[in-house]
């Protein structure tokens, strides 16, 4: 199921992100990161210039999906030494492995369609960070707001998907929340 983005998400969304507050103990490790988004920044316009997305989009899906591997694909932190085996699997599926980071990036956010997405606002943009991940959380948790967004901020305690389909109500997400890193890179 796919939500649709209509006033009240958007809303939502911009009423999180305005409350939200960097957990105190995590900001040394989320200025790291932001350091090393923005270090990256070249290689992620080198496919937001082709796909007309932001570059710091790019830049936090990546970070979520592999820890900013240049070695892994965009799709799922697979390696990029063969074709994705975890969902989607068989991505990408045109050319020969190894493939660039660049080639894979390009093809999970064509994939997604997300090169044809226009609403780029921070609304906008958090929905597809979102979608992105999946929308398990609204769904089926709608208690806890997905960690992919708001880990390591006062929105997030615990519970979390350990694997594809699988809950774990104690859990805790040891990563940083795109939505945390979007904020940061305003400073």
């Amino acid at each position: 199921m796919i939500l649709i983005l209509n006033d009240d998400l958007k809303k939502e969304y911009r009423e999180l992100y305005n409350s939200c507050v960097i957990t105190p103990s995590k900001v040394a490790l989320v200025s790291n990161l932001v350091n090393k988004l923005t270090t990256n920044k070249p290689r992620y316009e080198s496919v937001a210039n082709q796909l007309n997305i932001p570059w710091h989009f790019i830049g936090v899906i990546h970070n979520m999906e592999s820890s900013m591997n240049f070695s892994r694909h965009l799709h799922n932190g697979d390696p990029l030494s063969g074709r994705t085996f975890h969902v989607p699997a068989g991505r990408p599926s045109e050319g020969s492995p190894p493939f660039t980071w660049e080639q894979s990036a390009a093809d999970a956010l064509t994939l997604r369609k997300i090169d044809q997405w226009k609403d780029w606002t921070l609304e906008g943009m958090l929905y597809q960070i979102e979608g992105y991940n999946g929308w398990g959380y609204r769904l089926h948790h709608p208690a806890v707001l997905s960690p992919y967004l708001w880990s390591f901020s006062n929105h997030y305690t615990k519970g979390k998907y350990i694997a594809d389909g699988t809950w774990s109500d104690s859990a805790v997400s040891s990563q940083c929340g795109a939505a945390i890193l979007l904020k940061m890179l305003e400073k």
